[in-house]
């Protein structure tokens, strides 16, 4: 066996492989005895206790915000020069 995961402040394990991808498919959601499932690209499969998924979604959003207006700027830089 490997050695152990690196540790998330929710006690997840954090992704140790290239990141360097970016993907365009949503993570799929689903609820199932009182805990959120996330079923996403490259294999990614966690279980979030409702609490962890809402911080999660706050912070997706707040992310996705941010990512937008990077793109934003970055397209209108672009078309100044």
């Amino acid at each position: 066996m490997g050695p152990e995961p690196k540790r998330s402040a929710f006690g997840y394990a954090t992704m140790t492989k290239d990141d360097s991808k970016t993907y365009d498919e949503a993570t799929k959601v689903s609820a199932k005895n009182g805990e959120v499932i996330l079923d996403g690209p490259d294999a990614v499969d966690v279980k979030l206790t409702p609490e962890a998924a809402r911080e999660t979604s706050t912070r997706l959003w707040d992310g996705a915000a941010k990512a937008k207006g990077q793109k934003r700027a970055k397209t209108a830089k672009g078309t100044a020069e």
